[in-house]
């Protein structure tokens, strides 16, 4: 006979799973790692140890939080969508009024930390980031326009900014390239899952691109994107903040990026669209990663 104090624990265990998978801990991961980016290359000599691990707690808390928040409002299309149905709040495993209190306590502590143990401008950065990617983005753009997606990368894009704040305490162009970067990433990242779960999308009536203007015109879009990202990832090398270890390497990474993403405008097939969807979650994370081997390499 099972005993009742190891049901008990199992179902404690179950339940601070699903509050993690709320916070969406695999986009995070991407997300802090664009952060903790942004404070290294903040940084020219020796590190800021206490700052960092604040900082990251700080940013990591606020991600986690807007994610949360997007659960809750995202609730009714996550029902009517086969990538989503399965997520905590539609299988009932976590009640939405739980769902907003864990939410508003990681903001609030997010906060919290951000202003009194690292500094004021990384605290209120962050305040706008939950504001613009929670509400602005996910009660408002996301059903109302195809640039959903555009707009609210706003809220994405901030992590390595958010970083270099932490550091230095000051908005430079170093970080509000990064930003860019990422912005101008999101777009065919993003529509790239779209045109593969087109079907999802158009059940739960959320104007994604492809659904509202169609594949093709989505693929062209993508397409575009990838050549105004190439262009402005060569920004940190052009600008001399970055050398020729990161300009081989991304130049390599987004002629791959670009000419994957002709192949999907040219071939129109669904492995070509979520193939550019994975290698895109590849591509920023080395990109990002040759911009600190290259920083260091110099130093």
């Amino acid at each position: 006979m099972q005993n009742p104090s190891i049901d008990t624990t199992n179902n404690y265990f179950n339940i601070i799973k699903e509050f993690i998978a709320l916070t969406k801990p695999r986009v995070n991961l991407l997300i802090m790692f664009t952060a903790i980016v942004g404070m290294l290359l903040a940084h020219n000599h020796s590190l800021q140890y206490e700052l960092i691990f604040f900082a990251s707690i700080g940013i990591g808390l606020a991600a986690s939080a807007a994610a949360i928040i997007n659960h809750v409002v995202d609730q009714k299309i996550d029902s009517l969508m086969d990538r989503t149905k399965s997520r905590p709040l539609v299988n009932g495993s976590i009640k939405p009024l739980h769902a907003i209190y864990f939410a508003l306590f990681l903001s609030f502590s997010s906060i919290i930390l951000l202003y009194i143990l690292v500094n004021q401008l990384t605290a209120l950065l962050t305040l706008l980031s939950i504001i613009i990617y929670s509400f602005i983005y996910s009660v408002y753009l996301k059903n109302l326009t195809s640039q959903n997606i555009v707009i609210g990368g706003i809220a994405g894009a901030m992590p390595p900014l958010l970083g270099w704040t932490s550091i230095t305490n000051q908005i430079e162009p170093f970080p509000l390239i990064l930003f860019l970067i990422i912005f101008l990433w999101t777009p065919p990242h993003f529509w790239a899952l779209a045109v593969y779960k087109y079907d999802d999308y158009k059940k739960a009536n959320i104007p994604m691109l492809p659904v509202t203007h169609g594949k093709d015109f989505t693929r062209l879009h993508i397409f575009l994107y990838s050549i105004l990202l190439f262009c402005i990832t060569l920004f940190p090398y052009i600008l001399e903040l970055s050398g020729y270890i990161y300009l081989t390497g991304t130049i390599i990474i987004g002629t791959k990026f670009v000419i994957d993403s002709y192949m999907l405008m040219s071939k129109k097939t669904d492995s070509r669209a979520i193939g550019l969807f994975r290698y895109s979650i590849t591509y920023l994370a080395i990109l990002f990663a040759l911009l600190l081997i290259d920083h260091y390499w110099y130093i």
